[in-house]
Protein backbone atom coordinates (compact mmCIF):
# COMPACT_ATOMS: atom_id res chain seq x y z
CA UNK A 1 0.00 0.00 0.00
CA UNK A 2 1.17 3.19 -0.82
CA UNK A 3 2.04 5.53 2.04
CA UNK A 4 0.26 9.59 2.03
CA UNK A 5 2.99 11.50 0.63
CA UNK A 6 3.00 14.58 3.45
CA UNK A 7 5.74 16.92 1.87
CA UNK A 8 4.88 18.40 -1.29
CA UNK A 9 7.41 17.66 -4.61
CA UNK A 10 9.08 20.72 -4.59
CA UNK A 11 12.78 21.72 -4.50
CA UNK A 12 13.47 24.99 -2.41
CA UNK A 13 17.04 26.81 -2.86
CA UNK A 14 18.52 30.35 -2.14
CA UNK A 15 20.44 32.39 -4.49
CA UNK A 16 21.00 35.76 -2.42
CA UNK A 17 23.31 38.48 -3.86
CA UNK A 18 23.02 38.25 -7.19
CA UNK A 19 26.17 36.66 -8.23
CA UNK A 20 26.50 34.54 -11.00
CA UNK A 21 26.19 30.86 -10.30
CA UNK A 22 29.91 29.05 -10.13
CA UNK A 23 29.85 25.18 -11.96
CA UNK A 24 29.98 23.51 -8.96
CA UNK A 25 26.16 24.98 -8.25
CA UNK A 26 24.96 24.97 -12.00
CA UNK A 27 26.16 20.90 -11.87
CA UNK A 28 24.19 20.59 -8.86
CA UNK A 29 20.79 21.87 -10.35
CA UNK A 30 21.20 20.18 -13.10
CA UNK A 31 21.18 16.86 -10.85
CA UNK A 32 17.80 18.03 -9.30
CA UNK A 33 16.15 18.09 -12.71
CA UNK A 34 18.09 14.92 -14.12
CA UNK A 35 16.54 13.18 -10.72
CA UNK A 36 13.73 14.90 -9.51
CA UNK A 37 12.21 15.32 -13.09
CA UNK A 38 8.16 15.60 -11.70
CA UNK A 39 9.40 18.28 -8.91
CA UNK A 40 9.10 22.34 -8.99
CA UNK A 41 12.16 24.02 -8.33
CA UNK A 42 11.78 27.44 -6.77
CA UNK A 43 14.50 29.96 -6.12
CA UNK A 44 14.17 32.26 -3.97
CA UNK A 45 16.19 36.00 -4.13
CA UNK A 46 15.94 39.55 -3.52
CA UNK A 47 12.74 38.84 -6.07
CA UNK A 48 10.57 36.92 -4.04
CA UNK A 49 11.42 37.07 -0.31
CA UNK A 50 11.49 40.22 2.00
CA UNK A 51 15.06 40.76 3.20
CA UNK A 52 13.37 43.26 5.43
CA UNK A 53 11.29 41.03 7.22
CA UNK A 54 12.93 40.81 10.92
CA UNK A 55 16.15 42.22 12.09
CA UNK A 56 18.30 39.07 12.06
CA UNK A 57 17.66 39.34 7.92
CA UNK A 58 17.65 42.56 7.67
CA UNK A 59 21.18 42.50 9.56
CA UNK A 60 22.85 39.37 7.69
CA UNK A 61 21.86 40.76 3.86
CA UNK A 62 23.28 44.08 4.96
CA UNK A 63 26.60 42.81 6.47
CA UNK A 64 26.56 40.78 2.63
CA UNK A 65 26.47 37.41 4.72
CA UNK A 66 24.01 35.90 2.36
CA UNK A 67 24.46 32.20 3.72
CA UNK A 68 22.86 33.39 7.15
CA UNK A 69 20.21 35.13 5.01
CA UNK A 70 19.08 31.61 3.67
CA UNK A 71 19.34 29.84 7.29
CA UNK A 72 16.48 31.92 7.93
CA UNK A 73 15.06 31.83 4.34
CA UNK A 74 14.93 27.84 4.23
CA UNK A 75 12.83 27.59 7.56
CA UNK A 76 10.34 29.92 5.96
CA UNK A 77 10.00 28.38 2.95
CA UNK A 78 9.46 24.77 4.40
CA UNK A 79 7.18 26.10 7.17
CA UNK A 80 4.39 28.15 4.95
CA UNK A 81 4.96 25.59 2.09
CA UNK A 82 6.37 22.19 2.47
CA UNK A 83 8.74 20.69 0.37
CA UNK A 84 12.24 19.83 0.40
CA UNK A 85 15.53 22.26 1.09
CA UNK A 86 18.87 21.88 -0.50
CA UNK A 87 21.79 24.16 -0.50
CA UNK A 88 23.06 24.99 -3.86
CA UNK A 89 26.10 22.55 -3.33
CA UNK A 90 24.41 19.73 -2.80
CA UNK A 91 24.09 17.15 -5.74
CA UNK A 92 21.35 14.43 -6.05
CA UNK A 93 21.68 10.97 -6.68
CA UNK A 94 18.15 9.77 -7.08
CA UNK A 95 14.80 10.48 -5.74
CA UNK A 96 13.23 11.87 -3.11
CA UNK A 97 9.92 9.74 -3.47
CA UNK A 98 10.24 7.34 -0.73
CA UNK A 99 10.92 9.93 1.93
CA UNK A 100 7.68 11.79 1.58
CA UNK A 101 5.54 10.28 3.76
CA UNK A 102 7.68 11.61 6.60
CA UNK A 103 6.44 14.52 8.69
CA UNK A 104 10.09 15.75 8.14
CA UNK A 105 13.21 14.16 7.61
CA UNK A 106 16.81 14.82 8.37
CA UNK A 107 20.42 13.52 8.60
CA UNK A 108 23.65 13.90 10.35
CA UNK A 109 26.09 15.72 8.65
CA UNK A 110 28.85 14.13 11.90
CA UNK A 111 27.83 11.67 14.13
CA UNK A 112 26.90 14.65 16.39
CA UNK A 113 25.41 16.82 14.67
CA UNK A 114 22.35 17.10 12.40
CA UNK A 115 22.69 18.86 8.83
CA UNK A 116 20.98 21.18 7.55
CA UNK A 117 21.66 21.29 3.80
CA UNK A 118 19.12 18.71 3.48
CA UNK A 119 15.90 19.03 4.91
CA UNK A 120 12.29 17.57 4.30
CA UNK A 121 9.28 19.04 5.41
CA UNK A 122 5.74 18.79 5.99
CA UNK A 123 4.05 22.49 5.78
CA UNK A 124 3.62 23.93 9.05
CA UNK A 125 5.74 21.37 11.12
CA UNK A 126 5.96 21.36 14.75
CA UNK A 127 10.06 21.37 14.37
CA UNK A 128 10.30 23.65 11.99
CA UNK A 129 8.19 26.01 13.39
CA UNK A 130 10.20 25.71 16.57
CA UNK A 131 13.19 26.36 13.93
CA UNK A 132 11.77 29.26 12.63
CA UNK A 133 10.63 31.08 16.22
CA UNK A 134 14.27 30.70 17.38
CA UNK A 135 15.09 33.80 14.58
CA UNK A 136 12.83 36.08 15.86
CA UNK A 137 13.83 37.61 18.58
CA UNK A 138 17.41 38.07 18.04
CA UNK A 139 20.18 39.80 15.58
CA UNK A 140 22.76 39.29 13.69
CA UNK A 141 24.63 41.86 14.86
CA UNK A 142 25.50 41.79 18.45
CA UNK A 143 25.86 44.55 21.40
CA UNK A 144 29.73 44.66 20.58
CA UNK A 145 29.31 44.92 16.64
CA UNK A 146 30.70 41.17 15.99
CA UNK A 147 28.43 39.00 13.68
CA UNK A 148 26.08 36.40 15.51
CA UNK A 149 27.45 33.67 13.83
CA UNK A 150 26.39 30.79 15.33
CA UNK A 151 25.66 28.11 12.36
CA UNK A 152 22.46 26.94 11.64
CA UNK A 153 23.45 22.73 11.95
CA UNK A 154 24.06 23.82 16.35
CA UNK A 155 20.85 25.78 16.61
CA UNK A 156 18.71 23.20 15.54
CA UNK A 157 20.37 20.09 17.07
CA UNK A 158 20.54 21.58 20.21
CA UNK A 159 16.83 21.87 19.78
CA UNK A 160 17.04 18.22 18.92
CA UNK A 161 18.44 16.89 22.03
CA UNK A 162 16.07 18.97 24.12
CA UNK A 163 13.73 16.82 22.42
CA UNK A 164 15.20 13.74 22.81
CA UNK A 165 17.34 13.03 19.89
CA UNK A 166 20.51 11.06 20.46
CA UNK A 167 23.29 12.51 18.86
CA UNK A 168 25.03 9.07 18.00
CA UNK A 169 24.50 9.57 14.32
CA UNK A 170 22.03 6.52 13.83
CA UNK A 171 18.48 6.02 12.50
CA UNK A 172 15.87 7.48 14.55
CA UNK A 173 11.89 8.79 14.43
CA UNK A 174 10.63 11.54 17.06
CA UNK A 175 6.78 10.98 16.58
CA UNK A 176 4.83 13.97 14.98
CA UNK A 177 8.15 15.56 14.48
CA UNK A 178 10.24 14.16 11.67
CA UNK A 179 12.27 10.72 11.20
CA UNK A 180 16.58 11.33 11.13
CA UNK A 181 19.09 9.13 8.83
CA UNK A 182 22.52 8.39 9.21
CA UNK A 183 25.24 10.96 7.32
CA UNK A 184 25.19 8.34 4.29
CA UNK A 185 21.99 9.18 2.99
CA UNK A 186 21.87 13.29 2.82
CA UNK A 187 26.01 13.94 3.63
CA UNK A 188 28.49 11.02 2.74
CA UNK A 189 31.31 13.60 2.36
CA UNK A 190 33.80 14.25 5.07
CA UNK A 191 34.81 17.27 4.69
CA UNK A 192 37.00 17.50 7.86
CA UNK A 193 39.33 14.58 5.82
CA UNK A 194 37.66 14.45 2.52
CA UNK A 195 36.27 11.31 2.95
CA UNK A 196 33.26 10.02 0.98
CA UNK A 197 30.70 7.05 2.68
CA UNK A 198 28.44 6.94 -0.40
CA UNK A 199 26.36 3.47 -0.41
CA UNK A 200 23.44 2.10 -1.89
CA UNK A 201 21.07 4.49 0.31
CA UNK A 202 22.83 7.69 -0.52
CA UNK A 203 20.31 10.12 -1.98
CA UNK A 204 22.26 13.23 -2.06
CA UNK A 205 25.72 14.59 -1.21
CA UNK A 206 26.64 17.85 0.67
CA UNK A 207 29.95 19.45 -1.38
CA UNK A 208 30.67 21.84 1.10
CA UNK A 209 31.45 24.54 -1.70
CA UNK A 210 30.91 27.53 0.50
CA UNK A 211 30.01 29.51 -1.99
CA UNK A 212 29.99 32.81 0.17
CA UNK A 213 33.44 32.77 0.46
CA UNK A 214 35.68 34.59 -1.53
CA UNK A 215 38.28 32.49 -3.94
CA UNK A 216 41.38 33.23 -1.49
CA UNK A 217 39.33 31.65 0.98
CA UNK A 218 38.57 28.31 -0.64
CA UNK A 219 42.49 27.73 -1.41
CA UNK A 220 42.55 26.31 1.75
CA UNK A 221 40.19 23.88 1.29
CA UNK A 222 41.35 22.86 -2.55
CA UNK A 223 45.26 22.42 -1.30
CA UNK A 224 43.79 19.83 1.08
CA UNK A 225 41.13 18.17 -1.56
CA UNK A 226 44.37 17.76 -3.60
CA UNK A 227 46.32 16.14 -0.40
CA UNK A 228 43.58 13.75 0.10
CA UNK A 229 43.62 12.42 -3.98
CA UNK A 230 47.61 11.59 -3.17
CA UNK A 231 47.22 10.09 0.33
CA UNK A 232 43.63 9.08 0.88
CA UNK A 233 41.39 10.82 3.23
CA UNK A 234 41.80 7.74 5.91
CA UNK A 235 45.27 9.30 6.01
CA UNK A 236 44.37 12.70 6.46
CA UNK A 237 42.06 11.75 9.47
CA UNK A 238 44.99 9.57 10.87
CA UNK A 239 47.68 12.48 10.47
CA UNK A 240 44.98 14.70 12.39
CA UNK A 241 44.17 12.24 14.93
CA UNK A 242 48.49 12.22 15.14
CA UNK A 243 48.89 15.79 15.18
CA UNK A 244 45.69 16.30 18.10
CA UNK A 245 47.78 13.25 20.23
CA UNK A 246 51.15 15.14 20.20
CA UNK A 247 49.36 18.53 21.10
CA UNK A 248 47.10 17.10 24.27
CA UNK A 249 50.67 15.80 25.23
CA UNK A 250 52.27 19.00 25.02
CA UNK A 251 49.71 20.46 27.26
CA UNK A 252 49.90 17.78 29.96
CA UNK A 253 53.53 18.11 29.86
CA UNK A 254 53.17 22.06 29.90
CA UNK A 255 50.30 21.59 33.28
Amino acid sequence: MKKLEKIPRTIHYCWFGGKDKPDIVKKCIESWKKNLPEYEILEWNEDNFDINCNSYVKEAYKAGKFAFVSDYVRVHALYYYGGIYLDTDVEVFKSFNNLLHHDSFWGFEQENYIATSTIGAAKENKLIKTFLDSYEEKGFIKEDGSYDDLTNVAIVTEILKNIGLKTNGEYQEIEGIGTFYPQTYFSPYDYINCRKFITENTHAMHHFYKSWLPPKARIKGKIKLILAKIIGGDNIAKLRQHAGRKEAFKEKMHD
